[in-house]
């Protein structure tokens, strides 16, 4: 199994920062794709920015230029530095990840999810 821990998140005015942070462990061989999703009240669960193991990032267009994804390889940890926070980032965070297991012989890939940490942006 793996886990994924949130931190981070909490109450902010509009044009302030926050940083979440995600740790994963328990038993994997590696793992691929790290990244942060989040969902409003009543909307769907969208993409906010991820990052593979090699480094390369992806981010939703609506955070581009504001939030930078970024991840300890060697600590298993992927970070979201969120900055010139706007009210309609408001929304609960979920850190994702695509992890790979090796067992004898074959290998299975799996998607884990946290809890969830809530982003509250102030006007």
């Amino acid at each position: 199994q793996v886990q994924l821990v949130e931190s981070g998140g909490g109450l902010v005015q509009a044009g302030g920062s926050l940083r979440l942070s995600c740790a994963a462990s328990g038993s994997f061989s590696s793992i691929n794709t790290m990244g942060w999703y989040r969902q409003a009240p009543g909307k769907m669960r969208d993409l906010v920015a991820n990052i593979t193991s090699g480094g390369i990032a992806n981010y939703a267009d609506d955070v581009k230029g504001r939030f930078t994804v970024s991840r300890d390889n060697a600590q298993n940890t992927v970070y979201l530095q969120m900055n010139s926070l706007k009210p309609e980032d408001t929304a609960v965070y979920y850190c994702n990840a695509e992890v790979r297991h090796r067992v004898l012989s074959s290998v299975i890939d799996g998607e884990y999810w946290g809890h969830g940490t809530q982003v509250t942006v102030s006007s």
